[in-house]
């Protein structure tokens, strides 16, 4: 199983120097890769009482795919992981020679986790229709993967269309990895049938309804003629309030699941600093090591 971390974005401030020092010192402590939360634009106040009150202007969200350019110069080793990129908010030809310069720069340390987005304001501020982004992301993901994998490409969809055109550079992964990240039965399913992973509502916690949801993904795999042994499992655990024992518990719990890969995530855990991330995430490491 690997072990990374989620980049607390929107604890971590906009000091270039912390940035880096983040990424280098999760990169030395031995984590296997860093996630980082894609939001764009946010409402003064929230939307709702629960899970969407997070997801406020006075809470800062650093934009993924510069952040992923720049933590890619300063890094050697470690992967960068979007958890999740609303891919359908985006436009998809320009996302996807995004990604592959990514890819590039970064040397083939690029997994893309993509999802379709929750909040129609976001959608509205950049253009793109709401109520279509499930349908869209699929017909997405087809177009990113022959850009990826050909010099030229014709492509005609519902929504995207490309003539006897191609991007330069291609990523040096081609394909690179699609994982979904996905809440509710039919987007687990899409990504069954799509992903090369499925990325775990953080919010589930090791045990039953843990398990529902992996199922749902395998079973779609199987149903697609696909290995469900092939697919990673990304699971996120968090350390606030969490001791010793406790974190090394659970993360054996999501071993015994089947999960490929383990995200720490020290945000929202009223760390105070970049040092303070550090440090909790040092103590992790040591813990799951």
């Amino acid at each position: 199983m690997r072990i990374g971390v989620s980049f607390p974005t929107t604890e971590i401030g906009n000091n270039p120097d912390d940035i880096r020092d983040f990424a280098v010192e999760v990169e030395n402590m031995g984590y296997d890769y860093i996630t980082c939360i894609d939001h764009v634009i946010q409402t003064r106040e929230a939307v709702a009482d629960d899970w969407r009150a997070y997801y406020v202007r006075d809470n800062p969200f650093h934009e993924t795919l510069v952040l992923f350019g720049f933590l890619a110069a300063v890094t050697k080793r470690v992967e960068l992981a979007s958890a999740i990129l609303i891919l359908p908010q985006r436009p998809t030809v320009l996302v996807a020679k995004q990604l592959a310069e990514i890819d590039v720069l970064s040397g083939g340390r690029l997994r893309v986790g993509v999802g379709i987005g929750w909040n129609e304001m976001e959608f509205d501020a950049l253009h793109q229709n709401f109520k279509n982004r499930a349908r869209r992301i699929e017909e997405q993901i087809a177009l990113m993967r022959a850009l990826w994998t050909n010099e030229i490409v014709s492509f005609s969809g519902e929504w995207d269309a490309v003539d006897d055109s191609g991007i330069n550079p291609l990523p040096v992964q081609q394909p690179i990895p699609v994982w979904f990240g996905a809440f509710v039965e039919p987007a687990i399913q899409r990504a069954g049938r799509l992903g090369d992973g499925l990325l775990l509502n953080p919010r589930v916690k090791p045990g039953p309804q843990a398990q529902k949801e992996i199922d749902i993904f395998h079973g779609a795999a199987r149903e697609a003629n696909r290995d469900p042994s092939t697919l990673g499992l990304d699971v996120t655990m968090f350390t606030e309030g969490r001791g010793e024992n406790a974190l090394r518990e659970e993360a054996e719990a999501w071993r015994e699941h089947g999960a490929s890969h383990l995200t720490v995530r020290t945000m929202t855990s009223g760390l105070s600093d970049v040092r303070a991330h550090l440090k909790a995430l040092e103590s992790a490491r040591k813990i799951l090591t």
